[in-house]
């Protein structure tokens, strides 16, 4: 479902009230441990944070005009999604689904980059915490520029 939310903020307060707050506690979650450099917006209809314009001119391949874009928070219909780009990376990858068995007995509902969560108190909020801390926007731009260089 996307938003025609402008911020954040805004956002929120559209959400169904049984998302606003698990929603809100990510947003604070991620806020609190994202590597400086990320900007904050809306994108695609999600809350998003990726890399601005004044660190990484070119912007996003598919549309140059936007900034790079990172991470991602959707409430869905069904699940809320957090699209993080980095996992396409092998070894984030492999660390996320190795801390994910240890911190819950739920099994992960993933996709390529998209984590999907049924219920709000089967989120662990101190893993996503932990997993937004391992990418800056410099290391995200290397590796971006690694993956255009394969295509």
């Amino acid at each position: 479902m996307q938003s025609n939310a402008k911020t954040v903020d805004q956002y929120i307060s559209e959400l169904p009230e049984d998302r606003k707050q698990i929603i809100a506690d990510l947003v604070a979650v991620i806020r609190q441990n994202l590597p400086a450099g990320f900007s904050e917006g809306m994108a695609y209809g999600m809350l998003g944070w990726a890399v601005p314009h004044s660190l990484y001119p070119a912007g996003y391949h598919c549309d140059p005009k936007q900034p790079l874009p990172f991470l991602s928070l959707a409430s869905q219909k069904n699940y809320i999604s957090l699209y993080h780009m980095g996992l396409y990376e092998g070894a984030l990858l492999d660390w996320f689904q190795e801390q994910w068995k240890s911190v819950t007995p739920k099994k992960l509902d993933m996709g390529k980059c998209c984590i999907r969560f049924k219920k709000a108190e089967d989120i662990p909020l101190s893993l996503i915490g932990e997993l937004v801390t391992k990418i800056s926007p410099a290391d995200w731009i290397s590796i971006y520029e690694k993956y255009l260089k394969k295509s």
